[in-house]
């Protein structure tokens, strides 16, 4: 064999060993996770001050009709719906430390 004939099988046998390498799928970057602390700031500082006003409005719109009892009734139910979004907020950062205690 002469060595135009052990180039030549050399480069067969190189590309097909590239070819074959070409067909393995390249390793996909590993997913990013959900900005929850981002999420929740968006929330907090843009849709809670707007559903709030919204609630003043409806509540000082009753109020000038006389519907007093509604606006009290109104204002309990939403005083309670803060509180209980309170009460998750609190759990949220006990169990985080709790969690944090407990694994460390």
């Amino acid at each position: 064999m002469n060595t135009t004939e052990l180039v030549a099988a050399a480069w067969t046998t190189a590309t097909h060993a590239a070819d074959a390498l070409a067909l393995i799928p390249a390793a996909e970057p590993e997913p990013k996770g959900i900005d929850t602390d981002g999420v929740v700031k968006f929330f907090a500082t843009n849709i809670a001050p707007i559903l709030l006003a919204v609630l003043g409005v409806i509540f000082i719109g009753r109020a000038s009709k006389g519907e007093i009892s509604k606006v009290l009734t109104s204002s309990a139910i939403a005083i309670v719906g803060l509180a209980f979004i309170a009460g998750a907020a609190t759990l949220f950062f006990v169990g985080d430390y709790i969690i944090n205690l407990i694994f460390e």
